[in-house]
């Protein structure tokens, strides 16, 4: 496993080079220790976690023309030339295929606790002060304004409706990020998550005040 998990580690850091900020190596790496630390807690194939945590990302749709196979598609291929067992990469993958957010409306078809593991710990990358950060520097780089308070944010919204969005970069933390806290499955995802969804809170507190002049 540890001589599968190395290379794994390698390939994505080779696949990964010039991605976008909060969609590099680093983000894999943070969303990898997130999803061993509640694996530690937790019943569960830690082969599995560790490989669908460090491919979660391998190929996001964001960054492929919103086409969602070719993440599966990568990792399946790079899977079956490590050896790894069909069982193995067909949990893997479909790891891979449920993990988005996609709006929030999204019925996942497969269910798992290791699933359930990854998801959290890439939801944790979502939120808190890293989770702020990643906004602001994905906002910057689809040159999207930081505010207007003449566009509300839309809550609900259809997968293509969520894929397609524009909207100022505030309006991201009521459209996803403040929602994550009660999306979390595992029981330390939960712990974690309540500590930085209290501190998305504080940060809008001071956000509006300083734009209001009030601060």
């Amino acid at each position: 496993m540890d001589n599968t998990i190395q290379k794994t580690i390698d390939f994505v850091k080779d696949q990964l080079k010039g991605a976008e900020g909060g969609h590099d190596w680093f983000h894999i790496e943070r969303v990898y220790k997130n999803a061993m630390l509640i694996a530690k807690e937790e019943m569960c194939n830690k082969e599995v976690v560790a490989l669908g945590a460090l491919l979660h990302d391998i190929a996001d749709s964001k960054f492929n023309n919103g086409d969602e196979s070719v993440g599966p598609r990568i990792a399946t291929d790079f899977l079956q030339k490590q050896g790894v067992s069909t069982d193995t990469i067909t949990h893997v993958v479909q790891i891979i295929a449920n993990i988005s957010f996609k709006g929030g409306n999204f019925e996942t078809t497969f269910n798992s606790i290791e699933l359930d593991i990854v998801r959290d710990a890439d939801r944790l990358d979502a939120i808190g002060a890293i989770g702020i950060a990643r906004t602001f520097n994905y906002g910057g780089y689809k040159n999207r304004v930081i505010y207007d308070p003449a566009i509300s944010p839309k809550l609900a919204m259809s997968k293509e409706e969520y894929k397609n969005s524009t909207a100022p970069t505030i309006n991201h933390f009521y459209e996803k990020l403040l929602l994550l806290k009660d999306r979390m499955h595992t029981s330390t995802g939960k712990k974690i998550a309540q500590q930085r969804h209290e501190y998305m809170e504080q940060f809008l507190e001071q956000f509006y005040g300083e734009w209001n002049g009030e601060r």
